[in-house]
């Protein structure tokens, strides 16, 4: 039975193509963009949600003592904003192999060489979103390091942000 199984998901996986699909994106959110009637989703990224809100360290008191004040912000729409903003207006390409359970494309889009999935964690505006991929996460390990994007403040997982909204 498992050598089965085996054989059949061979089968599957070898007949899997990738497809591509080029224009000029609609921006939906940090993780999503539409292309012409196409709906992608980022692959192996979590962007927060466009309503989720999150802290931004606004006053800190002395080193020594390393007391912070945070500051709410919007950072949902920060993330499709600095989405946008890389793209500004270019074609970019979005290469996909499947569909997610809300019919979206599940793909890795490029800006010319630049691997925006990637690009969104490595400057901290997404997370890798490890339950479906580990890609990104060195992506993120550097973008914590550097205190980039969320990093720079306090943030919850987005896909917790969406179990609780």
């Amino acid at each position: 039975m498992f050598i089965r199984f085996i054989i059949i998901f061979l089968i599957f996986v070898s007949n899997v193509t990738a497809e591509e699909i080029s224009g000029t994106p609609k921006i939906i959110d940090g993780d999503t963009v539409h292309i012409n009637n196409y709906k992608f989703r980022l692959e192996g990224i979590d962007a927060p949600e466009m309503k989720q809100q999150c802290k931004k360290e606004s006053l800190k008191i002395s080193s020594t003592i390393g007391f912070s004040f945070y500051k709410d912000y919007n950072c949902g729409q920060v993330s499709k904003a600095k989405l946008k903003a890389k793209i500004n207006g270019s074609k970019i390409k979005c290469i996909f192999t499947s569909k997610d359970r809300y019919k979206r494309y599940i793909a890795t889009c490029f800006k010319g060489e630049t691997n925006l999935n990637q690009w969104m964690v490595r400057n901290g505006y997404a997370i890798a979103y490890r339950r479906y991929s580990k890609k990104y996460v060195s992506d993120e390990d550097f973008a914590k390091e550097k205190k980039l994007g969320l990093w720079q403040g306090k943030f919850m997982n987005p896909e917790k942000w969406r179990k609780l909204n």
